[in-house]
């Protein structure tokens, strides 16, 4: 199987090739750029892959939540590629790719607190634990909000890491929910994403082209304010 996963929903930009017997990937850091990187990216991967986008068995991006306008950044060029070479897509969640990097850093890790920052002083978080085949599962639902409200789930008070970017801008989330340990470089890549989008080709659930939506949480997120 072949499946080409992509990010753009944070400063991290990349793209990975995953297939049974190869993975390649491009991955760069940058505040802006996104739009005029990610394209290229996917060409080098396919390339050095020696697969053409019609050969793919799916793709897989990162939905979010992130920047609007890297989240919305992927899912585009998502899009694009699927209506263009009749592919089935698979949404992944951010949060998740984070969460599957913190499990394969740790594998004694069983639950994650992952807090992406929101800007607005605000961050997107959300709870994992391990699933049987090691990936990473969501425990409730994601939430955007002020660090103040984040919280874990009875049961999580002792041996739960935590992971993402949030935890760095918001220190103080460190002393608020104790983690056993935190990992606060860690932002979503394409190569996560690749890995969570696996199971779900396999099991038939990749969706159309037309479903492969953006997730911002922020339900004002497109509005500007006025006086």
């Amino acid at each position: 199987m072949r499946i080409l996963a992509l990010d753009t929903a944070t400063s991290a930009c990349s793209t990975a090739l995953l297939t049974d017997t190869v993975v390649i990937t491009r991955e760069l850091e940058t505040e802006r750029g996104h739009a005029a990187n990610i394209l290229a990216m996917i060409d080098a991967v396919l390339v050095e892959g020696g697969v053409s986008l019609g050969e793919l068995d799916a793709l897989a991006f990162g939905r979010g939540p992130g920047a609007f306008t890297g989240v919305r950044l992927a899912a585009s060029v998502t899009q694009g590629l699927a209506f263009g070479a009749d592919l089935r897509v698979v949404p992944v969640s951010d949060l998740g790719a984070v969460a599957q990097r913190a499990f394969e850093l740790d594998a004694s890790l069983q639950q994650v607190l992952i807090c992406n920052d929101a800007r607005m002083q605000e961050v997107y978080w959300a709870c994992f634990e391990r699933g049987a085949a090691g990936l990473a599962e969501l425990n409730g639902t994601e939430h955007v909000g002020a660090p103040a409200a984040v919280a874990v789930p009875e049961g999580w008070r002792t041996g739960f890491g935590g992971a993402g970017r949030g935890f760095r801008v918001y220190p103080e989330l460190r002393a608020l929910l104790n983690p056993s340990a935190v990992w606060d470089e860690l932002l979503p890549r394409a190569l996560e994403i690749a890995h969570l989008a696996w199971p779900e080709v396999v099991a038939g659930r990749a969706v159309g082209a037309a479903e492969a939506m953006p997730i911002y949480l922020r339900d004002d997120v497109t509005h500007t304010s006025r006086k």
